[in-house]
């Protein structure tokens, strides 16, 4: 067998195969043997149907099946002997006369799709804003505001008045409808149902027509529990409502009992100081959507930036035959424009991994998913000890799909982690109504 490669640029290579009979002929021998051995043919006794037989009926699907095996095993050895950095997988190149299965000597060619020679220069990463969201004023006092009546108390009373709560039975016999959802009057639109309501007590039963109850009809369709086609006939219609309870929520005082329930007893004394770890839980939690923003950013700008050709009609090709139904050129040309960005970031993140040695080990996997694990547990309110952790890490990652799906989230996060600290990201603090309009265009 004799294999040799021939660069036709820099992007792309053919690699023949050679295969004499000899490299086969043995293996192809022994398998036609163990056929005979077993054959069933009526008029001759098992193990005794004629070679020749045997021969006229399998050979050629044997051979086939026998050179298919010595193809792929020594082009996979000669891509990782020759270390070459493949996009996409070989690719059979088509031969114009037809394969004489019985030749002393038969000649193989692979087309190969080469990944492109680049460098990622992180110092142009200097454009990009690395945002840092710092919660204002206003936000940490909603917030005070809402943990405040969280921690409240909620006191009975016999009619409705402003920021009372109103727990009620809501009712349309026509669309079948009941259910027992709390609103304030802050909700309503409807000044005359405002009205009508301020005069009612505990069991009152009312009618209102729903077109322009609410402020928003996205309020009255959650709180009832509404599909899109439900909500649209509802709102030519009417709802009753059975008032069931009137509550005003009375806040907690801003005292050391308060602070000891939220904080660890001590650590927290004064409204100050838990204004300020509010604003610090807030930082925490918009934290993530700062990094995905930035992670985000990075992608999009190192590709745009990083300039490399790709084997663009070979890739094209192979799409066709890649997946579970074969694409005609056209579906694969579009798959390709859809891919290119995606492709031309994977061969970036990996070059990125390589040059500074950021693979992922088998014990930062385990450590990294029993984290997941562990904080998910917590969540729910439980307490588990190490070997619980460990028990359940071993069975997720037997399952390769949820393997992946946390490798992934893993070097996701250990190419943030590398950005923030080797690019020269642009620092910017702002709070988040500024975040949100400057990074999404949105107030």
């Amino acid at each position: 067998m004799n294999i040799s490669k021939t660069d036709l640029d820099a992007l792309n290579a053919v690699v023949k195969i050679t295969v004499d009979r000899s490299d086969y002929e043995t293996k192809v021998t022994t398998v036609l043997s163990d056929y005979r051995k077993n054959a069933n043919v009526p008029g001759f006794r098992k193990g005794h149907v004629p070679m020749g037989m045997i021969k006229k009926q399998y050979q050629q699907a044997v051979i086939a099946d026998e050179v298919n095996k010595l193809l792929r095993e020594n082009l996979e050895s000669f891509i990782k002997e020759q270390q070459l950095d493949l996009l996409g997988n070989p690719l059979p190149k088509a031969s114009e006369k037809e394969l004489d299965w019985n030749a002393e000597q038969m000649d193989f060619e692979f087309e190969l799709g080469l990944a492109p020679v680049f460098e990622v220069k992180m110092d142009q990463l200097k454009k990009v804003i690395r945002y840092e969201i710092d919660p204002e004023a206003k936000m940490v006092n909603e917030q005070l505001d809402y943990i405040r009546k969280q921690y409240g108390k909620l006191v009975s009373q016999t009619t409705p008045e402003k920021d009372f709560e109103i727990t009620a039975q809501f009712r349309n016999e026509e669309l079948e409808i009941e259910k027992i959802s709390t609103f304030k009057f802050d909700d309503l639109k409807s000044k005359k149902a405002i009205a009508s309501l301020k005069q009612e007590t505990l069991n009152a039963v009312v009618n209102f027509p729903v077109k322009g109850l609410f402020k928003e009809e996205e309020v009255l369709k959650r709180a009832l529990s509404l599909d899109d086609d439900q909500m649209k006939a509802l709102s030519s219609s009417s709802i009753t409502l059975e008032i069931k309870e009137i509550n005003e929520r009375i806040p907690a005082e801003l005292n050391q009992e308060l602070f000891d329930k939220l904080y660890a007893p001590g650590t927290v004394n004064s409204e100050k100081e838990l204004k300020e770890r509010i604003k610090e839980d807030l930082q925490k939690q918009f934290e993530p959507q700062a990094d995905q923003k930035l992670l985000n950013d990075i992608t999009e700008f190192l590709v745009e930036k990083t300039k490399f050709k790709l084997p663009e009609d070979f890739l094209k090709r192979w799409m066709q035959t890649s997946g579970k139904e074969a694409l005609t050129p056209e579906q694969a040309a579009e798959e390709y424009a859809k891919s290119e960005k995606g492709i031309r970031y994977q061969l970036i993140e990996g070059k990125i991994i390589t040059d500074n040695k950021l693979d992922i080990t088998f014990e930062e996997l385990k450590a990294f998913a029993g984290t997941l694990i562990e904080n998910q547990m917590r969540q729910y309110g439980q307490q588990p000890d190490q070997k619980q952790i460990d028990g359940i890490v071993s069975n997720i990652l037997t399952n390769q799909e949820e393997t992946r799906r946390i490798s992934e989230q893993l070097m996701s996060n250990k190419m943030l982690t590398f950005f923030k600290e080797n690019a020269p990201l642009k620092q910017k603090k702002v709070g988040f109504d500024a975040f949100v309009k400057e990074a999404y265009g949105k107030a």
